[in-house]
């Protein structure tokens, strides 16, 4: 123990350097123009303030600000962390990726505050702080831009009836709108209103290509800040008339209209029908037609972006178990309801989570309660991909990869002119058509959970309760690396188990951003990292970062969606982690590592560092071997070591703990009181049995079982299915069934004056190819049978009249001969 005390000697007494008055920059023992730098005799790292050894000016230049979010529209006041300028001389510039600068300025308090700028993107912002107005950048922190729709809407500006907004002038919708806002979320006695118009000019496609908002015209100047505004829209000029998408702002009349880049409060983004010119109010389909058409030439002189996007699931389930690929789409979210405006029919829709490469394009894909599909050549609800993803796609910033407003632009404007304002929909439509699902293939899966258990991704159960840091997974095809801490669990009595469970999993793919989710100490919480230091969810939930998407929408599961398409599940099952990976089938024969091999083979799952492959036979004493193989090297290791207790037990010491001998399965005994409850608890599944034996604790059990059996319900829902694609109905018919999977069956009629020549209904066979093929509708054709039946029909009728006739006559004549009797 001795031994591992001189590193933290030298760490307290590299804390002994204090700061001057004004360092000098890059000077070792101060973190001046040193943020992130753990060299030296002090350290500017976020690790070093669990380690004791920050150097003692850390916070003055290394910032922190809160809020630590915003719109990328910007406008967002931000209060510089645990730095006071009591007696501020020059002024305050904050500059945001070296590019954009805003003026800040010290408050009363002393407390510095930067303005976020106006961006065309999202993500994580780097910013640097001078204090002596711009000659020197000395302080350095991380803003986070979001998606315009992640924004509280408390941050926003309300239109109030939004709808009514963008239906301003036609038929039947007039009058007046109103806006409304929180007073406190803009400290201002009077404030001015305005409107602000985007537009991306160019040549599409080349360097010319441009993203611009530009201030437009104020709607109200000097007005007082009472959070209520109500108008009358009176037509643009005509020099204003060209922009159809835009935002409100609003901001202090002290500062001059359009003046960019000071604290505001903007309203969505939204279609500007209540600011178009007399011609749109005058005939509103017949401007929106117009426009239509106008889109649609344009449309089909721009490249085919559909040919890159993936192919949809084909199913609800799978949509919701492809996390790596797909994400909820919020505009109609099961979860919450299944608001689906502009899918009606669909329960849930999902977006693909990563543009496409060339163009920046995205999927959707939608589906109905039975948890098919949903196509646009069956309904207007069906799922649209877009020219431009929602989400935007790095590098951001240029056309069509502008987070949410490049889609505004391509594809929801021209919703409006040809599907809500104008009966122009089918044009939309077939340059939108939804994506079937006969291409695609479900992901692989693999998990490990509980007394370490894993499942690989060729289905290979085994158990490896090793202490220590160990590789889950390389890939080499992408450079994706897994790691993970094992730790024993201490029992309430203080004692430790013979098991060990996942503590800590760490993710990196290329040159991407490092993640890692571990349980705190104490509490066990999920904790997480980026890059070693611990990230706040306070504010947002979900995070773009670099070569990755990062959600912690549950506070006890996080997702990580890699650009490659890979994706990783991590959560809290018990006094443990539960890690799921899933993997695209590029990564066929790519993978090795605890996970396995994936190859459909699993007798080559136990493949060790040197290529030599141990049997499906192995024992559990030689798997432990094998698991030993795969431990961490220091020089490779994406975990975090920013405590006494992390750098002493693994940083120092080998990554395998050759000294611990865990519970191995055959060692399984259970007391006659506790067998009868773990057979209850557990019925066949050895991986609880095995964790109560290991731990004394059925609730260890009991999330092992949890586990295991949400492993398998996910692996179901990845099944692959059998497409046979669309069936169109016939010309001059109709069809009944929009499933097109397997054992589905379509029917078809004919429309009136029509018959049906072929098949009267067609079945999804197991070979992916129908049954029948779509028949044809004939004109004035009728068939055998129905003639048939009119000529049968004809002779019953006049059978019918004859023999009433003679019934009635043979009465007739009785009634005579009754009457003429004395």
């Amino acid at each position: 123990m001795k031994r591992s005390l001189l590193p933290w000697a030298l760490l307290l007494l590299a804390t002994a350097t204090g700061p001057g008055p004004q360092p000098t920059a890059g000077a070792l023992g101060s973190c001046s123009h040193r943020c992130g730098d753990r060299s030296g005799p002090c350290s500017c790292h976020p690790t070093c303030f669990g380690l004791g050894s920050c150097c003692l000016d850390i916070r003055d230049f290394c910032l922190e600000v809160l809020p630590y979010s915003g719109s990328m529209m910007g406008g967002k006041d931000l209060v510089v962390q645990h730095l006071n300028w009591s007696s501020p001389s020059d002024g305050v510039i904050c500059s945001f990726k070296e590019s954009v600068q805003t003026r800040g300025l010290v408050d009363s308090a002393g407390r510095v505050h930067c303005v976020s700028p106006l961006l065309y993107e999202t993500g994580r912002i780097p910013f640097t702080l001078s204090m002596d107005n711009g000659r020197s950048f000395l302080r350095s922190g991380t803003w986070l831009a979001v998606h315009p729709s992640k924004v509280s809407e408390s941050e926003k500006s309300q239109l109030v009836n939004e709808t009514r907004w963008q239906y301003y002038g036609t038929a039947g919708t007039h009058g007046n709108l109103t806006l409304t806002w929180n007073t406190s979320a803009l400290p201002a006695n009077f404030i001015t209103i305005e409107l602000w118009g985007y537009e991306e000019t160019g040549k599409p496609y080349s360097e010319e290509w441009t993203a611009t908002w530009s201030y437009l015209y104020s709607l109200a100047t000097n007005i007082h800040n009472s959070g209520y505004f109500t108008f009358t829209p009176k037509p643009a000029p005509r020099n204003y008339q060209r922009w159809e998408v835009g935002a409100l702002r609003i901001i202090d009349s002290k500062h001059h209209a359009g003046e960019k880049d000071v604290h505001a409060l903007w309203s969505n983004e939204h279609a500007l029908a209540w600011h178009l010119g007399d011609d749109f109010r005058e005939d509103p389909v017949a401007w929106a037609r117009t426009q239509c058409l106008a889109w649609e030439e344009q449309e089909d002189q721009l490249p085919d972006f559909l040919k890159e996007l993936p192919d949809c699931p084909c199913t609800l389930a799978q949509a919701r178990a492809d996390s790596g690929r797909f994400h909820t789409d919020y505009g109609c979210d099961i979860e919450h309801g299944s608001v689906c405006t502009y899918h009606p029919g669909a329960v849930h829709c999902v977006r693909s989570v990563q543009a496409s490469p060339r163009y920046g394009s995205g999927q959707q894909c939608c589906y109905t309660a039975a948890g098919m599909q949903l196509l646009t050549a069956d309904s207007t609800g069906g799922s649209t991909p877009d020219r431009g993803h929602d989400w935007g796609a790095p590098p951001y910033r240029v056309p069509p990869r502008v987070p949410g407003l490049s889609h505004w632009i391509y594809d929801v404007i021209s919703f409006y002119h040809c599907c809500l304002w104008a009966p122009e929909c089918s044009r939309y439509m077939q340059r939108r058509p939804s994506s079937d699902c006969r291409s695609y293939h479900p992901p692989r899966l693999a998990s490990a959970f509980g007394d370490p258990h894993f499942v690989t991704f060729d289905g290979t159960n085994y158990t490896f309760n090793g202490r220590g840091e160990y590789v889950l997974l390389e890939a080499v095809l992408t450079d994706l690396r897994v790691q993970a801490r094992a730790q024993t669990r201490t029992t309430p009595e203080g004692s430790q188990d013979r098991g060990t469970g996942l503590t800590a999993v760490a993710v990196q793919e290329g040159n991407s951003d490092v993640v890692e989710v571990r349980l705190a100490r104490r509490d066990g919480v999920l904790q997480v990292l980026l890059n070693q230091e611990v990230l706040s969810f306070a504010e947002q939930s979900w995070m773009d970062l670099k070569g990755m998407f990062l959600s912690a929408a549950a506070g006890d599961r996080v997702s990580v969606m890699l650009s490659s398409g890979a994706g990783l599940e991590v959560n809290v099952q018990g006094p443990f982690l539960s890690v799921t990976v899933l993997l695209p089938e590029k990564f066929l024969t790519h993978t090795r590592g605890l996970l396995g091999t994936l190859n459909d083979d699993p007798t080559d799952d136990f493949t060790m560092r040197s290529g030599q492959v141990l049997p499906p036979s192995t024992s559990s004493r030689e798997l432990f071997q094998f698991g030993a193989d795969w431990a961490v090297e220091n020089a490779s290791s994406l975990l975090t070591y920013d405590s006494e207790f992390l750098v002493t037990n693994f940083l120092l010491r080998p990554k395998h703990d050759s000294t611990f001998l865990p519970l191995f399965p055959e060692e399984i005994t259970s007391g006659p009181s506790q067998a009868a409850e773990v057979a209850e608890l557990c019925g066949d599944n050895m991986f609880c049995r095995f964790d109560v034996a290991a731990t004394g604790s059925t609730n260890v059990g009991n999330a092992s079982r949890v586990a295991h059996m949400q492993h398998l319900l996910r692996a179901q829902s990845l099944q692959p299915v059998v497409s046979c694609g669309r069936l169109a109905p016939p010309l001059n018919g109709r069809k009944e069934g929009m499933s097109y999977l397997a054992g589905s069956t379509v029917h078809f009629r004919c429309d009136n004056g029509y018959s049906l020549a072929g098949a009267e209904a067609s079945t999804c066979q197991a070979d992916g190819t129908w049954s029948r093929p779509t028949p044809m509708c004939q004109p004035g054709h009728r068939s055998y049978a129905v003639l048939l039946s009119i000529i049968f029909g004809g002779l019953a009728v006049v059978a019918l009249v004859a023999l009433v006739y003679v019934f009635l006559r043979r009465r007739k004549s009785s009634t005579a001969t009754w009457g003429s009797q004395p």
